[in-house]
């Protein structure tokens, strides 16, 4: 069987007889049936997946190894593999769902169908109608129906914006937003934000509420993650409260994410520094008198893989070394620095 060829005629660029708006709207047409071409592909490459992995569940152990050689052979990683799966399935699901048409597929771009796959029931109706009605559906469009929807029937706003919302006092892609950040919140620290919305459902003020709401989340998740933080008896919270009735949530933010950061560079320093100095003393035990060259190569390492470490900034910073002590302590010997 053969596959079906994509012809496309494309503008000729030498052409002086062709507008430069009919030239670009032209390309367009033939970017649009390429992303279409694109789509469909996704969805056979994952349906093709999907059935190399089922039979082997259905007839092997069950270990997933020849699904795993399948993909090694063709290059794909498995975390691509599984989203062309999980694409395949969305299609099936929007297709044997009776939203859409076989053919309505054909409407969408590839990342608008990926958003449509994603999106509230509902607004996955609205979009299948629009595209069994042969209307060309856009990421933009998708994204717009789905923030109107967010924003007019989400729970966790008060009733005050939702109700502006409808009445087109407030603009569904500021709304949606902050829908999203406060799903990341608790609820204690919703309520505080609804009440402030409550009483000042104004657009200046929900965009304040949705950075404080984005600042909050992304503080008390960096914070989680600090291994510093886990000593002692430091409540988080209070001190995220305490930055925020400062007005300072941003630099509070910022500087846990600097110190996730840090900790995250130091870790893999120390995997590396321990890595270097065992590879150092392996060749150092195969060299001899014979091979000069390599005894000096290991000898300049040793100031990256002795127990202080020296590296250059390069000239940008006037050729000014940083130098690292690094000592492996138990836990016992761990004690707090000093305050400046």
């Amino acid at each position: 069987m053969e596959a079906p060829a994509l012809s496309l005629e494309l503008p000729d660029p030498e052409r002086d007889d062709i507008s430069t708006m009919e030239f670009l709207s032209r390309l367009e047409e033939a970017w649009a049936v390429c992303d279409r071409f694109d789509l469909q592909t996704e969805i056979w490459r994952g349906r093709i997946l999907r059935a190399v992995r089922d039979r082997e569940k259905r007839g092997g152990e069950g270990r997933g190894t020849g699904f795993l050689q399948w993909l090694r052979e063709r290059e794909i990683s498995k975390t691509r593999a599984y989203s062309l799966i999980q694409l395949a399935d969305s299609a099936d699901n929007l297709v044997g769902d009776g939203l859409l048409e076989q053919g309505s597929v054909n409407n969408f771009s590839k990342r608008a169908f990926l958003d449509t796959a994603l999106a509230d029931p509902e607004v996955q109706q609205m979009i299948s109608e629009a595209a069994n009605g042969g209307q060309q559906i856009t990421r933009k469009q998708v994204r717009r129906l789905s923030d109107e929807f967010t924003a007019a029937t989400s729970p966790l706003l008060p009733e005050e914006i939702r109700q502006r919302t409808q009445e087109n006092l407030l603009p569904p892609r500021v709304v949606a937003p902050l829908v999203r950040e406060l799903a990341k919140l608790p609820e204690p620290q919703q309520d505080d934000l609804r009440r402030v919305l409550r009483d000042e459902p104004e657009l200046e003020r929900v965009k304040d509420v949705t950075s404080t709401a984005r600042w909050l989340s992304k503080a008390a998740e960096a914070g989680i993650a600090v291994r510093a933080f886990q000593q002692g008896d430091l409540n988080l919270e209070k001190a995220l409260q305490e930055a925020q009735r400062l007005d300072a949530l941003g630099l509070f933010a910022d500087a846990v994410g600097q110190a996730q950061q840090l900790e995250s560079a130091v870790l893999k320093l120390h995997t590396s520094w321990r890595r270097l100095g065992g590879l150092q003393e392996r060749l150092w035990v195969e060299s001899g008198s014979s091979t000069p060259h390599l005894r000096e190569l290991l000898t300049a390492l040793q100031s990256l893989s002795g127990t202080t470490l020296r590296v250059s900034l390069g000239e940008l910073s006037g050729g000014k070394r940083v130098r690292l002590q690094l000592v492996e302590e138990s836990p016992d010997q761990l004690t707090p620095p000093p305050l400046p």
